[in-house]
């Protein structure tokens, strides 16, 4: 396990102030975790007693009729404080949940099993899948009664919980227009009262380096632990479902069968290529492509990035960034630019956005099975740009600027696609500047290899772009390279060339 201390001490410091809040973060991204080991911390002294609920317990019966919204929420709390041995709390709810027959009366419940039994204890609710519910009336009716319970309780006229904590995929303010009145929607917040939860669930990489220490004295393993964990990170962006799954994959379908159990590098690499395979799936990956294909503004937009490769600015007001953001596939990167979280799900949205090209309008651009561009050593690369080269001479040499601009770059990796037939094609973030730059990184079987594509600016940009590649190769290790330059130009000739620069040999075609 990722030792999160540092991240149960920073909300351990916001619950002893009595504040309330929502921690809402995309699937899978150790939300139930941090709840469990949150509780789990608290109830192991004297002065706080943690209660956890989950509403993914509630079935839609359970909305309809506010006395039973009431009692299953009643027999939860019941349930929790029987299996950590307050009888006397059980004993009082039972006796008098008839008292509790609306949200007043269930507001005075809680008083009195708060003063009464609990007390001195500081009790603090968290309730998880909040947002399973968050569409229904009552639910808001009962936030709404804990708001005015939190309101009186600084007035110094109720007492109630020391802190509440919500925990879900949506922010609750995000969710409030979901329910429709006889005047339009409702607009008015029934949790106001929370303050901004901004604590990284994310794994650093010295946070995953916990993990790796523990999984090491457990295992007797020895292994370059900060080599791992950044490359770990690397991939995931620290996600942590993702890296928690990359190690899985490692210890038990990689490492298990040799003798040397040391992890490398390249187990991290083969760990990627096994979770972004075409034939994997996880909830985590069904949910993402779900929400791309329920949402399409979103669709479109998030194509926009991968596909075309452009910078859009990160503003979390536009509805279509922020529900990006909320499902955990878009983040700012550092000079506050839209990209997605993590190259797992940049390759795997890949997939899923250049599946309709391949089947549809391109489905005939590349021989499947064509043992041409195989070869004892792997891919033949050049040869692959100069058949795509003749197929866009052939095809493509008639259309007007704006369709090759367009749609040039889907071209190409519509063709390439085929080709790789899913033994490895790993699809790096666009890197995008004056000159349109979108890099590939292309990994098939132990042959790794990087062609850039670009748009043709002439020879002074053309040299400032291998200086790029160069760079970018230096990366890899690598010494030669590929550029695939699109000229637009009217006079334009389709050419290859190969160029020496700063000693790396660079193989370059022009379409």
């Amino acid at each position: 396990m990722v030792d999160i201390t540092p991240k149960i001490n920073a909300v351990r410091s916001l619950i002893e102030r009595g504040q309330y809040f929502t921690i809402n973060r995309p699937r899978q991204y150790g939300k139930t975790t941090l709840l469990t080991q949150l509780s789990q911390t608290l109830n192991q002294t004297d002065d706080y007693l943690a209660l956890e609920l989950s509403f993914e317990d509630m079935d839609s019966e359970t909305y309809q009729h506010q006395q039973q919204f009431i009692t299953t929420f009643l027999q939860m709390l019941c349930i929790e404080l029987e299996a950590l041995g307050y009888e006397t709390a059980v004993t009082l709810l039972n006796n008098q949940t008839h008292t509790a027959s609306n949200m007043l009366g269930l507001s005075q419940l809680l008083s009195r099993l708060l003063t009464q039994i609990l007390a001195p204890k500081q009790v603090v609710l968290l309730i998880d899948e909040v947002d399973k519910s968050s569409n229904n009336q009552l639910f808001l009716d009962f936030l709404g009664m804990l708001r005015k319970k939190y309101l009186r309780r600084d007035k110094g006229r109720d007492h109630t919980f020391q802190s509440i904590i919500l925990a879900g995929v949506h922010d609750i303010k995000t969710l409030k227009t979901k329910i429709k009145t006889n005047n339009g929607a409702q607009y008015n917040s029934p949790w106001n009262i929370a303050i901004d939860f901004n604590i990284d669930l994310s794994f650093s990489p010295a946070e995953i380096e916990t993990m790796l220490h523990d999984y090491c004295q457990t295992t007797q393993n020895h292994f370059d632990i900060p080599t791992i964990a950044n490359r770990l990170h690397y991939y995931t962006s620290g996600y942590p479902y993702l890296v928690s799954k990359l190690c899985k994959f490692i210890d038990e379908d990689i490492v298990s069968s040799r003798e040397n159990k040391s992890w490398t590098t390249l187990d991290v690499e083969s760990a990627f290529k096994m979770i972004v395979h075409d034939s994997y799936t996880t909830t985590l990956f069904d949910s993402l492509a779900k929400n791309l294909e329920n949402n399409p503004e979103l669709y479109d937009f998030i194509s926009q990035i991968i596909l075309q490769g452009k910078k859009i600015p990160f503003i979390i007001t536009n509805p279509t960034i922020n529900l990006g953001h909320l499902y955990g596939i878009i983040v700012p990167s550092p000079n506050g630019y839209c990209q997605i979280h993590n190259r797992i799900f940049e390759q795997r949205i890949y997939t899923h956005l250049m599946l309709p090209l391949i089947l549809d309008e391109y489905q005939t651009i590349a021989p499947l099975n064509s043992p041409e561009f195989y070869t004892d050593s792997g891919l033949d690369i050049p040869l692959i740009l100069r058949r795509f080269q003749a197929f866009m001479r052939e095809h493509y040499s008639h259309k007007d600027e704006q369709f090759l601009e367009r749609e040039g770059r889907l071209l190409f990796l519509a063709y390439l696609r085929p080709i790789i037939n899913g033994k490895g094609f790993d699809f790096k973030e666009p890197h995008v500047g004056d000159e349109r730059r979108l890099d590939l990184v292309i990994t098939y079987q132990s042959q790794r290899e990087v062609i850039e594509l670009k748009r043709w600016y002439g020879p002074q940009r053309h040299q400032e772009g291998l200086a790029q590649l160069s760079t970018y190769l230096d990366m890899y290790g690598l010494q030669h390279g590929y550029l695939l330059i699109f000229d637009f130009s009217q006079n334009k000739s389709y050419k290859e060339e190969l160029i020496k620069f700063d000693n790396k040999q660079i193989f370059a075609i022009w379409v």
